[in-house]
């Protein structure tokens, strides 16, 4: 069993009893489908305790493209429940119970919306919403082709975030006397041959725009004259690319660094001290869970929809979620930090500093095009 099913299967072990006392609940007023393990099991059964038994149930899936797939099956028609007997399938789709409120990454969120996979949630009125700070706001205000408009609509409510780091090997780097701290260093000679990256264009062109002071959303990449270059020498130092086991080579020793998301490289820190990580000083790449509403659920959202948001806002549950979750509530972004857990103050890369914090960028929706022909020629030189 490799180090990130390891992890899967430990978070289902946590959740099973809490998750195995909801399955009967069919008739819960509220369900939520959340990615697993991003709400530690103790919350969850928190706010079962403060909230009438068998109103609300949850339930888990391990990635965030299962989740947005599931949003995908329920806008399809379904199938008769009372179909003729002379046009039954071969075999029967097994059902999927749909939710209330479901985990969708910033990423999805432009495309869910274009699908009309989900609705637009009320959450001005909402206690917690006003310290969600306004990039995290003005990230899932979206007009109905899913782009950023101050005129929008609020399609999705952020409730932890992380960011794209760079981990590495200590002992690899040890006799080096250098280790990195910003993006140039993956281009660094020692490096050649030693670097694993996430096999996605985005993320490896963004990086890439950081290193340049571009932003990662720029959309005429044509019009930076260096970037070609920068690109291939980048793809000469490159051992292995992953969508999921990107930190195997790394955990391995097969290579010296690789560049991941914090939400996966945090879980490897607390397990293996040769492994550590740094938030790149120049900025780096933002990414948000966040609970969006299936556009399939009709009538108005019960209760306990807007209480579990406001619970999931509470500065108490906030710290509590981003400590043992190692993914920061935006709440904690615009709170004293001196106010914050000492484990959270301490990880700089769960809680970058506020100045690396504004040098950074979600992904937006741009033109991709261009991205997709510049990674496939960046890819044919390795």
């Amino acid at each position: 069993m490799n180090r990130r099913s390891l992890l899967i299967t430990a978070a289902g072990l946590a959740l099973s009893p809490l998750m195995g006392g909801c399955r009967g609940a069919n008739n819960a007023t509220l369900q939520i489908r959340l990615l697993e393990n991003s709400v530690p099991a103790q919350l969850l059964q928190e706010f079962q305790r403060r909230t009438e038994a068998g109103r609300v149930s949850f339930s888990a899936s391990p990635q965030l493209m299962d989740l947005f797939n599931l949003l995908q099956t329920w806008s399809q028609p379904q199938p008769d429940p009372n179909p003729s007997p002379f046009n039954l399938p071969l075999r029967s789709p097994q059902p999927t119970r749909r939710a209330d409120l479901v985990t969708l990454g910033d990423y999805w969120l432009s495309a869910a919306i274009q699908q009309q996979l989900i609705q637009p949630l009320s959450l001005d009125a909402l206690a917690g919403w006003e310290q969600i700070p306004p990039r995290w706001q003005q990230l899932v205000q979206r007009d109905q082709q899913g782009q950023l408009s101050p005129d929008g609509e609020r399609w999705a409510a952020p409730y932890r975030w992380g960011s794209l780091v760079i981990a590495y090997n200590v002992e690899a780097f040890e006799p080096l006397g250098w280790t990195p701290t910003n993006w140039e260093d993956l281009w660094r000679p020692e490096l050649q041959g030693h670097l694993s990256l996430l096999d996605s264009a985005r993320s490896v062109i963004g990086l890439t725009l950081k290193k340049l002071g571009q932003s990662v959303n720029a959309s005429d990449l044509a019009a930076i004259p260096t970037l070609a270059t920068e690109l291939a020498a980048l793809q000469r130092q490159v051992k292995f690319y992953g969508s999921e086991d990107y930190l195997q080579p790394l955990l391995l020793g097969d290579s010296w660094a690789a560049v991941g998301w914090s939400t996966e490289v945090l879980p490897v820190l607390k397990r293996d001290r040769r492994i550590a990580a740094v938030v790149p000083t120049s900025g780096t790449i933002l990414t948000s869970d966040l609970w969006v509403r299936p556009a399939t659920v009709a009538g108005s959202a019960p209760p306990e929809l807007n209480r579990w948001l406001e619970f999931c806002w509470q500065p108490a549950v906030a710290a509590q979620l981003s400590s043992l979750s190692l993914a920061a509530s935006p709440i904690l972004v615009t709170r004293d930090r001196s106010q914050l857990p000492a484990a959270v103050q301490a990880n700089s890369v769960l809680l970058p500093p506020a100045e690396v914090l504004e040098r950074s960028e979600f992904l937006l929706p741009v033109p991709t095009e261009d991205y997709r022909r510049l990674w496939e020629t960046m890819r044919r030189m390795g």
